[in-house]
């Protein structure tokens, strides 16, 4: 008996190191079974997950932590990071009207009106050139340039004599005729009357002429220069006036039957939005542009002290029919991306949750929610777009992904 109760003892010692490994073993596999894996995603691609670090295999960026077993659709901020991130709400008050526009892109544009081509009335040789560079403004009535023309010479030459007949013949029909033609031609080349007086005076031929400006502008073109031969109504430089512009902007034929001749719309010249000028519209063009699929309406605008230039980009507010009675958020409280819009709405202090929304009509301020929020809900208005991206850095996944219809 007691040989037997030894080689027990023995047998038990020999194997109670093996079953103290081996529940040390099972031990230890359940605390790793019961750690948290650490899992990495992309802030720009959440669909990117992986447990290990590194960078995302569509844009390069290094993968950042997040904790992928929290399925909570929510997202808790303390008060410093709210402060942070400008994070501000507004309560979703009573319903109100809602006026929508559609922005129509457009452009300033010369007015054709307001151009005047300066050419020579004879022709000759421009012996100076009084105004040498363009963007140069000019007055009505200033001296433009001077030309020399051996033609104009020979008709003043042509009128001297049939006024020197005139006077030796005054009772002859046939001479005063042939003085008044004679008249009618210097006329043609734009002499004046004191001119043509001076020259009569005077009984010399001067084959130079200075030539004013007719109109008022800024030099756009310069087509001559000193020395040059031009004919008779050769161009020598083009005057813009930019005391009013032309605003065309491009609506596609959809949108046409919105918009008719005479209609009152705003226009929003770039730099200029709190400054929104009243335009009739004046023109729609019946053909499409070349090589595009847009139509173009036109008007214009008054440009006070010349402080917009051709060029400029502008934005032609078409009405279209007001609604009331619709609740309406600030456009950035709306965050807008494939899966739909949505809103982020305040349950408790600090613990935001994104809602799914249907928007309708929409303004530059503010956007009509349809469905999804109602009177009384705090709504983030500020700082929406940072929520978002928390989610995706937090949660690895797009705040939308678990709503009905995603």
């Amino acid at each position: 008996m007691e040989r037997k109760n030894f080689l027990k003892t023995v047998a038990f010692a020999s194997l109670a190191p093996a079953l103290l490994l081996a529940a040390c073993k099972d031990a230890g596999k359940k605390e790793v079974a019961g750690e948290k894996k650490q899992t990495y995603t992309c802030s720009m691609h959440p669909q990117i997950v992986q447990d290990k670090p590194g960078t995302c295999p569509i844009c390069g960026m290094n993968l950042v932590p997040f904790d992928k077993t929290n399925k909570e659709a929510a997202l808790t901020l303390g008060e410093s990071q709210i402060v942070l991130a400008n994070v501000t709400t507004m309560t979703v008050g009573a319903a109100g009207a809602l006026s929508n526009f559609k922005r129509l892109n457009g452009r300033l544009v010369t007015d054709p009106e307001r151009t005047a081509v300066i050419s020579s009335r004879v022709p000759g040789r421009i012996e100076v050139l009084y105004v040498k560079e363009t963007g140069v403004k000019v007055n009505k009535g200033q001296p433009l340039y001077k030309i020399y023309s051996e033609q104009l010479a020979s008709l003043q030459q042509e009128y001297l004599l049939a006024v020197a007949q005139v006077k030796q013949f005054p009772e002859d029909a046939r001479f005063r005729q042939i003085e008044k033609a004679a008249r009618q031609k210097l006329v043609l080349y734009d002499q004046s009357d004191a001119q043509i007086a001076q020259l009569v005076q005077s009984q010399k031929v001067d084959p130079y002429v200075t030539y004013p400006a007719t109109v008022s502008g800024v030099v756009s073109e310069l087509t001559a220069t000193e020395g040059q031969y031009v004919a008779e109504g050769g161009a020598v430089m083009r005057l813009e006036g930019y005391n009013q512009l032309w605003v065309e902007a491009d609506v596609y034929p959809a949108e046409a039957s919105a918009i008719h001749v005479g209609q009152q719309v705003k226009v929003i010249v770039a730099g200029w939005e709190n400054e929104p000028q009243t335009m009739t519209v004046q023109f729609i063009n019946p053909a499409l542009q070349s090589g595009s699929q847009l139509l173009q309406v036109r008007g214009a605008i008054p440009n006070p002290d010349n402080r917009w230039q051709p060029g400029l980009q502008a934005n032609v507010l078409l009405p279209v029919k007001s609604k009331g009675n619709v609740l309406s958020l600030p456009v950035d409280a709306v965050i807008r991306d494939g899966k739909g819009a949505h809103v982020w709405v305040e349950k408790a202090r600090g613990k935001f949750e994104p809602r799914m929304v249907s928007t309708g009509m929409e303004d530059f301020d503010s956007v009509e929610i349809t469905d999804g929020i109602k009177e009384g809900d705090k709504v983030v208005v500020t700082g929406a777009y940072l929520l978002y991206s928390e989610y995706i850095l937090k949660k690895g996944s797009n705040p939308m992904a678990g709503m009905p219809g995603m």
